[in-house]
């Protein structure tokens, strides 16, 4: 059996599923850049192969693609990005259906997934715990007046189809007009760029001009749960669940609302979390999680991001991620099949084992 990766050609991503193909005994999987489905090119799938769609990366002509010209740091463009990405999607997945490959993937739940408010919309039908969002917002004044209306003085504005928290904005308003912005967006010139630094704005006009800034591309808004602590730093864990298992957690902490490792989150202990739940509420977790991906049969792995609420008595679903599986050095859970095993393996194991029911 063969696979057929689309995604970004010599990343990390890329490099590490090919190492768990070869250490299953198959030949490395044929890597099909999205540089060449975005550019219009018929996508090059090996016949009768696995197809997994990966992240399009951080690659500066895969981004000019998606995004137009600029600068690959700038935060923005989510509405442009996704319009670009989901025609390429459509293009993968009619030469999937001409090579007779089968994808691990669903095409039209990737494309829900990277809608947050798609993704959280869907969730919500399906009675998974989800944060309060708030109806569509237009700019600064319509995201306060819509706070008032449904009585939250505290909410994570996210851009619809942003990742790795670029423009996300963790907004407290406190009485007396008092606003306090917690964001990676730093100000250059005129412009936003991710930077790898939280920082906070604590003037309305600037909370107001930040907010104005990235309502175009379209907000995805919802309550700012309090998150439950270890150590003096608040948590979240990503969950990834394969053929329908949770099969892998990191912990995420912070001392800041973004726990993203990237932005100087750390990795917390499994067992620390797993105690301060209990043994019940650590499977209530788990099981949140794999109802999360239940909405998502297509998919063989999905990453969850999931909230523990102060008290460690109730969870939600912050984000469903369809390239949530990055977590190198993690092993699957203790118990679980897919203990031993790290994410790329696991999805390799538990494709073929599907492919061959299949046959």
């Amino acid at each position: 059996m063969m696979f057929t990766v689309v995604g970004a050609p010599g990343d990390r991503r890329t490099e590490l599923f090919t190492a768990a193909c070869r250490s299953a005994g198959l030949a490395a999987p044929r890597v099909v850049g999205w540089a060449q489905v975005l550019h219009g090119g018929e996508p090059r799938i090996v016949p009768g192969s696995l197809l997994r769609i990966d992240s399009p990366g951080d690659d500066p002509e895969v981004d000019r693609l998606l995004r137009g010209p600029g600068d690959p740091t700038r935060v923005g463009g989510g509405a442009r990005w996704y319009a670009s990405f989901t025609a390429g999607l459509g293009r993968v997945a009619a030469a999937a259906t001409a090579s007779g490959a089968r994808p691990l993937g669903d095409v039209d739940e990737i494309a829900v997934m990277c809608d947050k408010r798609r993704c959280h919309a869907r969730l919500r039908s399906a009675g998974v715990p989800v944060p309060e969002a708030l109806p569509p917002v237009q700019d600064y004044a319509d995201l306060r007046a819509r706070m008032a209306q449904a009585g939250m003085s505290q909410v994570f504005v996210k851009p619809a189809h942003g990742s790795s928290a670029s423009g996300v904005v963790a907004l407290r308003a406190a009485r007396g007009g008092r606003v306090r912005a917690v964001t990676s967006a730093a100000r250059i010139g005129t412009g936003l760029v991710n930077a790898l630094r939280v920082r906070a704005y604590e003037t309305e006009p600037e909370v107001a001009q930040l907010i104005d800034e990235l309502a175009p591309d379209g907000l995805h808004v919802e309550r700012w749960l309090p998150k439950a602590a270890l150590g003096g730093r608040v948590l979240d864990l990503r969950v990834v669940v394969i053929a329908g298992e949770p099969t892998h957690v990191v912990v995420r902490t912070s001392r800041s609302p973004m726990t993203n490792l990237h932005l100087g989150g750390a990795r917390g202990s499994v067992s620390a979390v797993r105690d301060a739940l209990g043994s019940t509420g650590w499977e209530r977790a788990l099981d949140v999680c794999a109802r999360a991906a239940a909405c998502f049969p297509g998919s063989l792995m999905v990453g969850v991001d999931l909230l523990v609420q102060i008290g460690w008595r109730r969870v939600a679903v912050g984000e469903v991620n369809a390239f949530g599986d990055l977590l190198p050095g993690i092993t699957g859970l203790p118990g679980t099949w897919a203990e031993g095993l790290g994410t790329y393996a696991a999805q390799v194991h538990a494709a073929l084992a599907a492919h061959a029911v299949a046959a």
